[in-house]
């Protein structure tokens, strides 16, 4: 096609001005599609109730809009190719047909996808609440095509996209979160160790978590409470300690360290906290454990 408008008429600067709204909203849209489909709604909803002031309001604004994962990634698509279709048409009144060609591709490749792909992944939450009104304005008006093409991707790949961790994923995630991976993480050694901990639960028996009774410290009744006995129970660290009649196996209560109290200056003067046991289940539990030695 011949070209139809010269520089630099009115017609001419008014084609210029749509050129570059269509390279404008065709940026956007593939951004959008790579920021708020990047997004799930896991991420949403922790950055909604758990995140910065900011990031709640951003997720709040955007979670609405999300929600329907199909319908939207349907009308961000037909608005990015009806922008990206209409592009070489307007270029083509303004110059020759290899010249739309060279142009249009590289308008639409540098500014229509790598930069705003670029900043959107990185920027994907606030440039995705900032723009949300107008999202819901292109979902309404591409609606009549959207929406079937949504509902047949819904029945062919399912509706929901909901990724969840399991507990080993969630595991290796919290002590990629710790201070000690480092990559930044803010979780001390101690909460990552007690959060894992509690993860394995499920998967450890009781037994896993005793000790042989071989291997335990343990006190006999008729001990005498001197300074080394008492230095040495509070070295260990334990907060119980077994207490025995004339064999080991014979557990017959516990010292409660934490209710006890000791004089650094003098160990003469004590107050011991004995619990003496009467399950006959506790006898068995340590009875077995005797028996693994």
């Amino acid at each position: 096609m011949a070209v139809e408008y010269h520089c630099c008429g009115a017609a001419f600067f008014e084609h210029v001005v749509i050129i570059v709204v269509l390279v404008l909203f065709a940026g956007l849209m593939s951004g959008l599609t790579l920021g708020l489909m990047s997004l799930s709604l896991v991420d949403l909803e922790v950055l909604a109730k758990s995140g910065t002031d900011q990031d709640r309001k951003h997720a709040a604004k955007i979670l609405p809009v999300v929600k329907n994962q199909h319908l939207l990634l349907c009308t961000l698509l037909i608005c990015n190719a009806a922008a990206m279709e209409a592009l070489p048409i307007f270029l083509d009144s303004l110059v020759t047909a290899w010249g739309a060609i060279l142009i249009s591709v590289t308008l639409i490749l540098l500014f229509g996808e790598i930069l705003p792909q670029s900043i959107c992944s990185r920027y994907g939450l606030a440039i995705g609440a900032s723009v949300a009104p107008l999202v819901r304005v292109l979902v309404w008006v591409c609606f009549p095509v959207a929406y079937p093409i949504s509902k047949l991707l819904d029945h062919l790949l399912g509706k929901g996209h909901t990724a969840l961790f399991r507990r080993a994923e969630l595991k290796t995630l919290v002590t990629l979160h710790g201070n000690e991976a480092g990559k930044g993480g803010e979780l001390t050694h101690d909460e990552t160790t007690i959060i894992a901990g509690a993860l394995e639960l499920t998967e450890k028996k009781a037994k896993d978590a005793m000790t042989p009774l071989c291997q335990t410290f343990a006190i006999d009744i008729n001990a005498k409470l001197d300074r080394d006995l008492m230095q040495k129970v509070l070295d260990k660290g334990h907060s119980r300690v077994p207490v025995y009649y004339e064999k080991k196996t014979n557990i017959i209560g516990l010292i409660l360290v934490m209710l006890s109290s000791f004089s650094k200056q003098s160990y003469d003067s004590c107050k011991l906290y004995l619990v003496f046991c009467l399950d006959e289940t506790f006898f068995l539990v340590f009875s077995y454990l005797a028996s693994t030695c």
